[in-house]
């Protein structure tokens, strides 16, 4: 049985820069990491974090497309 690690919304927002309420706008509209919801625990993995990071990342300005 492999356990992964979850983490919760503040320590997401630690993790990211970002604040908590940011990150609920994101849930909300769409754009954020990758959560799970269990129940009505909201819960990151670090490993989707990365990849939406990753994801995000740009060389320049001229880059952006939102």
């Amino acid at each position: 049985v492999t356990i992964r690690l979850l983490i919760n919304t503040l320590e997401a927002a630690e993790r990211t820069g970002l604040s908590p309420r940011t990150l609920e706008t994101l849930r909300l509209r769409g754009g954020g990491p990758a959560f799970v919801k269990l129940g009505r625990a909201v819960r990151y993995e670090p490993a989707a974090l990365e990849a939406w990071i990753d994801a995000n990342r740009s060389a320049s300005t001229s880059e952006y497309h939102a």
